[in-house]
């Protein structure tokens, strides 16, 4: 009987919540400036030509180290924040003229499986009639593009303004908007879409990632 009690007590033991109390360190935070990202193409990419260009385009101030991971992924370890979002900031990277998806790694992430479908572009939106560029169609735009974030108002007072900038999350699995047709009080007409440090062939053939081999 004593033994049933006993077997009993530690079943109940068992099934009680160990609440796990994660306290940053150093070490932990320094794990957090990691970027992981893959290239998106099926061509081999030359491993130490890759290293060597990307650390003298960054040029970070604490360094980087960039690690293969197999599997077309790409390990990049800052040791700032400040040199990591600066490479975020400056996204899209290319290589080869091969564009670089990269990913912001969280402690918890596993490198080799988290997506990387994702890459931030610079959008103009040219053809917008004179008095209607404004954040609010900005934001619209952006939306029906990818997923907006951010707009940048820096030239709104000059006196020459032809088209409108926003920043936009693209989902590089889906083809590229082009154009949009929007209804100005009444009267219809199209804008079109110029994105930034967009290679040439990414912009006639109108798609970033054409198969799964790619991702």
């Amino acid at each position: 009987m004593e033994a049933a009690f006993a077997e009993l007590k530690i079943n109940e033991e068992e099934e009680e919540i160990l609440q796990f109390d994660f306290e940053s360190s150093t070490e932990t935070e320094v794990e957090t400036f990691k970027l992981v990202g893959c290239f998106l193409t099926a061509s081999i990419i030359h491993f130490p030509a890759m290293k060597s260009t990307l650390a003298n385009l960054w040029h970070p101030v604490k360094g980087v180290q960039i690690r293969d991971l197999g599997g077309k992924r790409y390990l990049f370890q800052f040791f700032h924040v400040m040199d990591m979002e600066r490479v975020l900031k400056g996204s899209p990277w290319t290589f080869n003229n091969h564009l670089l998806l990269l990913h912001k790694l969280q402690l918890t992430e596993d490198p080799l499986i988290v997506p990387l479908i994702f890459t931030p572009f610079w959008v103009q939106v040219h053809d917008i009639p004179a008095g209607y560029i404004s954040e609010r169609l900005a934001i619209q735009l952006g939306n029906f593009i990818g997923t907006h974030m951010e707009y940048d108002g820096s030239n709104l007072g000059k006196e020459i303004r032809n088209f409108m900038r926003i920043r936009v999350q693209i989902d590089v699995r889906y083809p590229l908007k082009r154009k949009k047709q929007i209804l100005f009080f009444g009267k219809s007409s199209y804008v079109r879409f110029k994105y930034e440090r967009l290679s040439l062939f990414y912009f006639y053939c109108g798609q970033l990632g054409h198969n799964d081999s790619f991702l």
